[in-house]
């Protein structure tokens, strides 16, 4: 059984008390949308192309941001994603097992393991965090209400980078659906725009549904 954590309630978000609190494992991330929302969020999706990319520092992003207790952010989604997992006094995993989505590679040591930005961080503020305060910008790079954030092999989010759609997917093509519905989803929450060839990419892996 893995350490129970006492949040303090009042700075905690209702899905961090879900994850501190439920014994289910391997919850994955909340919010993916059907099919059908996806195609309704992709065609309101404005299409423009990328801006302000020789300003971007991921110094601009705060994150991993405490959440509850000791757990920040990252911790969080080792817990909620993997299944049996172990903490230490300070919230971290030391042990577990998870399954990449990206790739489906199974680990057991969480330093194999990358939290990933669905959204890189890099491909949000060229698509409008750039005129974000920063209070909004760490909310996005430590969001847990949606499906922002992945637990995945660490070598394969390496290879993503800040990488759209149009130029990077993952290995696994049994992946593209929820990986599309993921981008899209999260572009749209945030008001974020897309270009003509992300958008042309991410129709193609919904046309794997």
């Amino acid at each position: 059984m893995r350490r129970t954590v006492l949040p303090i309630l009042s700075s905690i978000t209702a899905t961090a008390l879900l994850l501190l609190t439920s014994s289910a494992a391997h919850a994955g991330p909340p919010g993916i949308p059907t099919v059908q929302v996806a195609l309704d969020e992709l065609a309101a999706i404005p299409i423009a192309e990328e801006s302000y990319a020789d300003t971007y520092d991921r110094r601009a992003f705060i994150h991993w941001a405490r959440v509850a207790g000791e757990c920040d952010a990252r911790e969080m989604v080792l817990i909620r994603d993997g299944q049996n997992v172990e903490t230490d006094s300070l919230c971290r995993a030391v042990s577990g097992t998870w399954v990449s989505p990206y790739d489906g590679g199974v680990w057991t040591d969480p330093q194999d393991l990358d939290i990933d930005h669905m959204v890189p961080l890099k491909q949000a503020w060229v698509s409008g965090a750039w005129a974000w305060d920063s209070a909004k910008r760490k909310a996005f790079a430590n969001s847990l209400d949606d499906s922002q954030l992945w637990a995945v092999t660490d070598n394969v989010n390496q290879s993503k980078g800040d990488k759209d759609p149009a130029a990077w997917k993952p290995p696994l093509e049994s992946f593209y659906c929820e990986y599309a519905k993921s981008w899209i989803d999260v572009k749209y929450d945030w008001g974020l725009s897309m270009q003509l060839s992300e958008r042309d990419a991410l129709a193609e892996m919904l046309a794997t549904c």
